[in-house]
């Protein structure tokens, strides 16, 4: 018993387990919980336009969550350079600190977040929000933040899982290289075989229904002026939905004729659905034979209208021409997509580009057809995608302003080509935001109505190009570019209504105004993607129509409207 308990007592100590480690640090990383802390702060500061605290925090959470994933690329490259297999967690006393900066990182981003929201609301002329609305906000993103990273977890047990099992027959790294290699494979093949094949197929469904459906608040017309009418070549229902709406909106011969005091015409409006012919180049021709039947020719303007993804186009862009000419006018467009606008630019956008040159050249083609003393003024509009459709067929402002008697596109993107290189090839000393080219000689660029008169004093000659643009327009000023590089229109003097305080960020920035995009509508006229009252302005001064007044103009801006958007 006695040599026993001697044994006992020689015998070396055994090492105590280490403590367990608290959940939270087997869970997460500290470097990626810290950075997606700064990110979710990082994307409560001013940007482009206001957002309501759902939105805000759905934005913040995901800005969260990729600087968490940033953050756990970021310790896993350090750790594969070093060639570790781990790194030491942090300390529980990191974490608490961690905790505590975060608490009072989230109050302070929240506070000044309230007094940046109030700034740029009011620049926007949008109702300030409630008390509420800010803590609601904060609550929100740490929620949709801790789903998207629980997400990413969930993938990489995944991960660690096959690399386990392929361990077993190779290396360490390689297995681990192989793992990630195939699943990113299978998830782009996933991705475009079937996610996106039976996506597109599920929202081509609806969109096509959207547009097949019928509205009785939109009629068929009666007049013979009109698609859709008696004698047309299309049938109403061919028309889809905003061709309907186009069709049957727009001033009547009462309106024009109580406006402008002196009997009126009933204006043109010719218009082919995407059902009414078979491809672009057919729709197209199809549009200009109507145009041509319905004595489109023979008015003193014919415009040349590329729509957006749905085949919207902006009504007060339409209206405000009709009013200037008196009815003397014929306005021509063809719809080549039932997708929303933004979807349309992901996938629809060589139709767009397609779509206003077809349109374009075969109109032209009849106009030129004409004794030259006979020819109407031919001119060329389009908002947003319909400005990068518009464009299409002259490459140049040389061309553009050889082949037309003058252009309006309001809300142009980045991908204009003309738009793009008059930009960057501005006047010196002339912001991004509202350039000067060429002293204002045949193109302008207007954020407001009195903008058309910069430079002060030039000339302007003949034909005029307006682009009107605003710079809280997110469509105008979103660019792959912004991920890595600060844009001209951020380091320049800002625009009317964009916040002094907004900087840019590498990566934040691009995340913001991409989520701008997702609200550019929702604002009043004259910020964001609005593009109303200002047409007017812009119309009387590229075409001076005759007897047409400034006094005229500001009587007709309140007149202009546009419910309906693409």
């Amino acid at each position: 018993m006695t040599d026993t308990a001697e044994a006992v007592d020689d015998a070396p100590p055994q090492e105590e387990s280490p403590p367990k480690p608290d959940w939270w640090v087997r869970r997460y990383t500290f470097f990626g919980t810290a950075l997606g802390l700064v990110f979710i702060w990082f994307s409560l500061t001013p940007s482009l336009l206001p957002r309501g605290p759902l939105f805000q925090g759905i934005v913040s959470g995901a800005a969260g969550a990729i600087g968490y994933g940033l953050g756990v690329f970021g310790v896993w490259l350090v750790r594969y350079m070093a060639s570790r297999d781990s790194s030491p967690p942090a300390p529980r006393w990191a974490w608490l600190t961690l905790v505590g900066i975060g608490v009072v990182g989230q109050i302070l981003m929240i506070f000044y977040f309230h007094r940046w929201q109030d700034e740029v609301r009011d620049l926007n002329g949008v109702p300030r929000l409630e008390f509420w609305d800010y803590p609601w906000c904060a609550f929100l993103s740490i929620v949709v933040l801790f789903i998207f990273v629980e997400i990413g977890q969930l993938i990489g047990r995944l991960v660690r899982f096959l690399v386990r099992q392929l361990e077993r027959v190779a290396p360490p790294r390689v297995s681990a290289v192989v793992v990630v290699v195939l699943l990113l494979a299978l998830s782009i093949a996933l991705l475009n075989g079937i996610v996106v094949r039976f996506g597109m197929s599920a929202l081509n469904k609806t969109f096509a229904a959207a547009n097949d459906e019928t509205d009785p608040e939109f009629a068929a017309p009666t007049s013979p002026l009109r698609s859709g009418g008696p004698g047309s070549e299309m049938s109403w229902e061919s028309l889809g939905h905003q061709g309907r709406v186009f069709v049957s909106a727009g001033p009547t011969v009462d309106d024009l004729t109580e406006f402008n005091g002196r009997p009126a015409i009933e204006p043109i409006r010719a218009y082919a659905g995407l059902h009414s012919a078979d491809g672009i180049k057919a729709t197209a021709a199809l549009a200009a034979e109507e145009l041509q039947r319905k004595g489109g020719l023979d008015r003193a303007v014919v415009a040349v209208a590329t729509t957006t993804g749905t085949g919207w186009i902006n009504e007060a862009e339409a209206s405000a021409l009709e009013y200037m000419y008196n009815g003397d006018t014929a306005i021509v467009s063809m719809q080549y997509s039932f997708l929303p606008s933004w979807l349309s630019f992901l996938v629809d956008k060589e139709n767009a580009r397609q779509a206003g040159q077809a349109l374009f050249e075969a109109v032209d083609a009849l106009v030129r057809e004409m004794p030259e003393a006979q020819r109407p003024r031919l001119v060329v509009f389009g908002e947003s995608l319909g400005s990068f459709g518009g464009e299409a067929p002259f490459l140049a402002l040389n061309n553009l302003i050889a082949r037309t008697d003058g252009a309006l596109f309001s809300g142009p993107t980045f991908n204009n080509t003309i738009w793009t290189q008059l930009t960057r090839d501005r006047d010196a000393g002339s912001p991004e935001w509202l350039p000067i080219f060429d002293r204002g000689e045949n193109v302008r660029f207007a954020a407001r109505s009195d903008n058309l008169n910069r430079p002060e004093g030039a000339e302007w000659g003949k034909p005029r190009v307006v682009y009107l643009q605003h710079a809280s327009d997110p469509i105008a000023w979103w660019n792959p570019d912004l991920l890595f590089a600060e844009p001209d229109w951020l380091r320049e003097p800002r625009g009317y209504d964009v916040s002094g305080r907004m900087q840019w960020i590498p990566i934040v920035t691009f995340l913001q105004v991409s989520a701008d995009m997702a609200v550019a509508v929702d604002v009043p006229d004259g910020h964001g993607h609005v593009y109303v009252k200002d047409v007017a302005n812009a119309w009387a001064a590229i075409l001076e129509p005759p007897g047409w007044t400034s006094q005229k103009t500001e009587k007709l801006r309140p007149l202009l409207s546009n419910d309906e958007n693409a």
